[in-house]
């Protein structure tokens, strides 16, 4: 009874299995028709504008000046951090408040 079932389980996927088939790729059915407005002169011509109008430098890639030395900056900011532990701003040492 056993081998019965398995064998019409295998007749019934092998059936199904034919029907499943897909049929030839042909791209052409995916090709896009497109039909310009430019001629191939006036693409030329902008693509030889290109290297004349494009700027090598990476975008992003400079940065304000500082307006000070990173000296002055860091004397600066530690005298400010000085006057916030006098006045009690923040805590100073180990010991955070509690």
């Amino acid at each position: 009874m056993n081998t019965k079932a398995i064998l019409a389980l295998a007749a019934f996927a092998a059936l199904a299995a034919t029907g499943a088939r897909a049929d030839d790729a042909d791209a052409s059915q995916y090709a896009v028709q497109f039909t310009g407005s430019r001629t191939r002169a006036e693409v030329q011509a902008e693509a030889a504008q290109v290297p004349q109008t494009r700027s090598i430098e990476p975008a992003g890639s400079r940065v304000a000046a500082l307006p000070q030395s990173s000296r002055e900056q860091r004397e600066i900011v530690r005298a400010q951090a000085a006057e916030a532990v006098r006045l009690g701003r923040i805590s100073s040492g180990e010991i955070g408040p509690m």
